[in-house]
């Protein structure tokens, strides 16, 4: 069963950022998507764990609906700072966060501030030094100086995704097309600052990783594509030899995004963990 969202705003650094809620279930759980995504792809996890969760999935700053910001604030600080708004506007005390990528980024940060407020993590395939080095940072950096700003047609639009990311299932294809882009003048355009997001991802180092995932000290799922250039089998091992706290599981033919291309087994992988946290 499909659940429905409703769609709400608040207010953070004068930008208005955006987030979808579903469900009323005791169990709040917040949700980050990666560097070019949106709310809605979290929609089939969210119908995944059904009942007995609150979902919320926020827009960070220059995506999906929420107010671009300039270039300079598009790094980790400030997307902890919006999370902490989102969460203090919604009076949440504890809860369970889920990021991809750069939203794995942001919920490990904010775990390692405030860890007596995270009950569980699952991070989807984003470990320390992957957004440094590696065939998966380059990739990215090279897509980032590649990305047209518009398209002359919606088939033009579609043709970019599946050259750029050929695993998509059909489902994760449409809700790019239909997330991701918008029509201005008869050009199709990206919905998020695309230009902004770039020129951060070029010019602004990374954070180090490593603090925060040494100072995980909640139950956490690393999640890795049996595929992904981004996390490597070497990264993984470090991460488990430094804490007790983290479990992995590899899905198999999946590349960095995970749940677009193995949405069946990532989401399963999530409900199993989430389920286990809660009954221990």
């Amino acid at each position: 069963m499909t659940m429905s969202s409703s769609s709400h705003f608040f207010t953070s650094d004068g930008l208005n950022l955006h987030y979808l809620k579903w469900g009323n279930g005791k169990v709040p759980v917040v949700m980050l998507h990666g560097l070019r995504g949106f709310a809605q792809t979290w929609q089939d996890l969210v119908d995944a764990l059904g009942d007995g969760f609150t979902c919320f999935a926020l827009d960070q700053r220059g995506r999906g609906d929420s107010d671009w910001g300039p270039a300079k604030d598009y790094h980790a600080q400030t997307y902890v700072q919006d999370l902490t708004r989102l969460v203090d506007h919604l009076g949440l005390q504890r809860f369970v966060l889920i990021g991809h990528s750069l939203g794995g980024q942001n919920v490990a940060e904010f775990a390692r501030l405030y860890p007596e407020r995270v009950m569980a993590m699952v991070i989807e395939d984003i470990g320390p030094g992957s957004s440094k080095q590696g065939d998966g940072a380059e990739r990215i950096r090279r897509e980032m100086s590649n990305t047209p700003l518009s398209f002359d047609s919606w088939q033009a639009a579609q043709d970019f995704w599946t050259s750029s990311r050929p695993h998509l299932t059909e489902q994760a294809l449409q809700a790019r097309l239909t997330h991701s882009f918008r029509e201005v003048d008869g050009k199709v355009t990206w919905k998020h600052d695309q230009q902004g997001i770039a020129e951060a991802r070029l010019t602004i180092e990374p954070i180090d990783l490593w603090p925060a995932f040494r100072a995980i000290a909640c139950p956490t799922l690393l999640i890795k594509g049996g595929d992904s250039d981004f996390l490597s089998s070497q990264t993984v091992a470090d991460i488990m030899a430094s804490t007790d706290w983290v479990q992995t599981v590899q899905i198999d033919h999946a590349s960095h995004y995970v749940h677009d291309d193995q949405p069946e087994k990532f989401n399963a992988a999530v409900v199993r963990f989430i389920r286990t946290v809660l009954t221990d």
